[in-house]
């Protein structure tokens, strides 16, 4: 019976597949040139009406109820389309690996914590009561072991677990493509890594993205204010303090006076400036100078009868501003001024439309390596650094000595670590790695892990180093990350099948939740009592 027939049932259709009459084409079907002429229809299995309705973006559905029904949100296009880019991006990274002569190899997913930076996710061991093993954060110490092994090209599109807060672009459960190479530096690997890159947004666009220019930490920071620079823009952030060398306006007799030029933006509202003010407070500065720039390169601000004739026009020169623009300036100490300005920089310039919206998107594709991170970003009121990577990242060979200096002289020491970037997004991260069991020691050392610690928690490292350990560098970069730019998603959860919630929960399966008492007792675990909710 024909009537009874719903939306989303399942049917099985016999007939006769013939030419659609004219006028009723539709090319935006594999299956628009043709139609079924039925000649019997069998309902294979009935469906309650959806709890929302099963459209292609979704709109004003609540994220917690598309979880909940996981399986009904996967029939829309967007949820298929976006599977099956993730597949074909998949496809395209070992391709080019496979090429390249890279063997895949799978490494633990039980191992034994180290410091990678998060908290680890563990679990208790049923034959050995109060010890636990950790899932990974990444394979990093078994693919520097393989490399000591013998396998000089190594990768895997491996499943990474990190117990930390989730966002847009993170969560608890992620897969990356990590790659290992003896023998090789970073150039080397930062090749292997674009090659892979392109050949998926080559499968996905069409388009390949070109060289990827390369930039240091340190210019990254002073000219965009971040280490996850965003391109598709200009307004970088321009040094003025030659412009106020000899000034006498206080409040730039500061460690650094950088500015930014918002093109059009003169105009803006007093309540637009002064919410630009208070969003340079929160971030961590003492103020926000604004200057409307009039006809003829006059200023128009509250401090500009501090300024002299000379420095006001030195600003408008130096920034390159014209009548109708704004300009923004913030003093003090110099990583604050570039951080509070890098972030006014996104809030004010960041492109509205995702590369993948506009016709010819792939153009609005800005892949930048960024290189020669710090090795340690803060010093401890003890002297004591903390990495700013992983402890197994190779120092700059240039910067060795400094390792025996303390406070300012450790945070000069480059690393030979390397970024890859796109549209503001850390794609991955990699490095050459410490492949000599006493540069490892003494980066321990200086971490705080004695000699006897390191042999307890690294010896299986110091000692494979002992045995010829290659030279050997690497790279991990995020394939949710890049599926999600790709298909133009501003979160990551629209390109996994069965994603955790922003509180780290799922709602389709109940995770997480509590163990039987019985299996509890097994692993040898006793919990609190729970608040009565």
């Amino acid at each position: 019976d024909s009537s009874r027939i719903r939306s989303e049932f399942v049917l099985q259709v016999t007939g006769v597949v013939r030419p659609r009459p004219g006028g009723t084409l539709n090319v935006d079907l594999p299956t628009g040139e043709v139609e079924v002429a039925a000649e019997s229809v069998v309902i294979l299995n009935e469906s309650e009406p959806p709890p929302f309705p099963l459209n292609d973006r979704a709109d004003g559905v609540d994220e917690s109820l598309r979880l909940r029904h996981r399986y009904l949100d996967l029939r829309r296009g967007a949820m298929q389309r976006n599977l099956r880019l993730r597949a074909g991006v998949n496809r395209s990274v070992r391709a080019v690996m496979d090429a390249q002569n890279f063997v895949e190899v799978e490494t633990p997913m039980l191992i034994a914590s180290t410091p990678e930076g998060a908290r680890d996710f563990v679990v208790p061991s049923r034959l050995h009561p109060g010890e636990f093993y950790a899932l990974p954060q990444s394979p990093q110490l078994f693919k520097q072991l393989l490399m000591v092994g013998g396998l000089d090209r190594y990768y895997q599109v491996a499943r990474c677990l990190r117990d930390e807060d989730l966002r847009a672009d993170r969560q608890f459960e992620f897969m990356q493509l990590d790659v290992e190479m003896s023998f090789a530096d970073a150039q080397d690997v930062m090749d292997v890594v674009a090659l892979a890159v392109d050949a998926a947004v080559v499968g996905a666009t069409g388009v390949s993205i070109g060289d990827i220019p390369s930039i240091t930490w340190q210019d990254s920071m002073e000219r965009f204010g971040t280490d996850k620079p965003d391109l598709r823009f200009g307004m970088e952030l321009i040094d003025l303090a030659s412009v106020f060398a000899s000034t006498e306006f206080r409040a730039f007799q500061a460690d650094a006076v950088k500015g930014i030029c918002v093109a059009g933006m003169g105009e803006a509202s007093r309540s637009t400036l002064d919410g630009l003010v208070d969003r340079a407070k929160s971030l961590g500065a003492q103020g926000l100078v604004w200057m409307r720039v009039r006809d003829g390169g006059v200023l128009e601000a509250p401090v500009a009868k501090f300024l002299s004739e000379e420095e006001q026009a030195g600003v408008v020169a130096t920034l390159g501003a014209v009548s109708g623009d704004l300009v923004l300036i913030v003093a003090g100490e110099r990583r604050m001024a570039n951080e509070v300005l890098g972030a006014l920089r996104l809030d004010l310039g960041k492109p509205s439309v995702n590369f993948s919206e506009t016709e010819g998107g792939p153009a609005l594709m800005r892949f930048v390596w960024v290189t020669d991170f710090p090795l340690f970003e803060k010093v401890d009121a003890s002297g004591r650094p903390t990495p700013a990577h992983h402890p197994f990242t190779m120092p700059h060979l240039d910067d060795l000595d400094l390792l025996d200096g303390t406070g300012d002289e450790l945070l000069a020491v480059r690393s030979q670590a390397y970024d890859l970037v796109l549209n503001g997004w850390e794609l991955g991260s990699g490095s050459v790695r410490i492949h000599r069991a006493d540069v490892q020691s003494r980066i321990f050392a200086l971490l705080g892990i004695d000699a006897q610690e390191a042999q307890e928690r690294f010896g299986f490292l110091l000692d494979a180093f002992k045995f010829g350990a290659p030279p050997h560098a690497g790279f991990a970069f995020g394939i949710d990350r890049l599926v999600a730019l790709l298909a133009g998603e501003e979160n990551i959860r629209e390109v996994i099948a069965f994603p955790k919630t922003q509180s780290g929960s799922d709602p389709l399966t109940g995770a997480p939740g509590p163990l039987d008492p019985i299996h509890l007792r097994e692993l040898g675990l006793a919990l609190p009592a729970r608040p009565k909710k």
